[in-house]
């Protein structure tokens, strides 16, 4: 793929996240099953991954099956499932041609079998690919992220592996799921809410917030740029004053 030229290198994020929301009710607002937007959705995802890859971004993450999205109903669930197989299968040759790292976020043990194989094969085949990662959140939380975490550092007190008072944001970081990566810099919520939902609530504590009304269907190339667009002329401060930037 082509680097986009009208693009300054230096104001496209390393790292996009992305809460892909509104799907059902896409479907819905058409007089069609919720499943229908689901499907109309995974057209999404192939033109945001084609475009970040495109444009440089280095790491993009999207929100794709909550822990809480296993309380939807059973049907929706296995229809949500079975898509997601047929997505891995039909774009491993894609993200291996285009180097794209395959990557997964949360308890993808909690996922059936057969889609946990394809999961688990496509990120053997694509590990090695180094231009873009690409996570998806999968019976992911953020809370449970960090609980695991939390309980993986007490383990390590508790066998005098560690002492307590050593504890440091550096050592949770390492054992979340997004381990090795940096935080994103830029994190889009499609649909119109304005609400995080349990993503990346750790690592997203300094990154720039865009919503946006745009229901994840209708969420392609132009909507990335745009949103992009809106980062690159934000000033992110990280606790420091404008000043004090400029003065470098």
């Amino acid at each position: 793929m082509e680097e986009n030229a009208s693009f300054d290198i230096r104001l496209i994020p390393t790292h996009v996240a992305i809460i892909m929301d509104g799907n059902g009710r896409w479907a819905e607002e058409r007089n069609k099953p919720r499943l229908a937007g689901h499907k109309a959705g995974v057209d999404s995802v192939r033109a945001v991954v084609e475009t970040a890859r495109e444009i440089g971004v280095r790491h993009l993450t999207l929100y794709a099956f909550s822990t809480e999205n296993w309380q939807r109903p059973p049907t929706e669930v296995s229809g949500l499932m079975k898509l997601l197989r047929t997505y891995l299968e039909s774009e491993l040759r894609t993200m291996l041609k285009n180097d794209i790292r395959l990557f997964c976020l949360g308890q993808r043990e909690r996922l059936p079998t057969d889609v946990r194989k394809v999961l688990e094969k496509v990120m053997a085949d694509t590990d090695q690919c180094r231009a873009m990662t690409l996570n998806l959140a999968l019976s992911y939380g953020g809370r449970n992220e960090m609980m695991r975490a939390v309980r993986q550092l007490a383990g390590q007190c508790a066998l005098g592996e560690l002492e307590w008072q050593s504890l440091s944001e550096d050592m949770l970081s390492d054992l979340l799921d997004t381990a090795g990566q940096p935080d994103p810099d830029l994190l889009i919520r499609t649909g119109g809410e304005r609400r995080l939902s349990n993503f990346l609530l750790w690592q997203a504590s300094y990154a720039e917030l865009y919503f946006t009304d745009t229901k994840w269907p209708d969420f392609r190339r132009e909507q990335l740029l745009e949103a992009i667009t809106v980062y690159g002329n934000r000033q992110r401060r990280f606790g420091k004053t404008g000043s004090q930037l400029q003065a470098g």
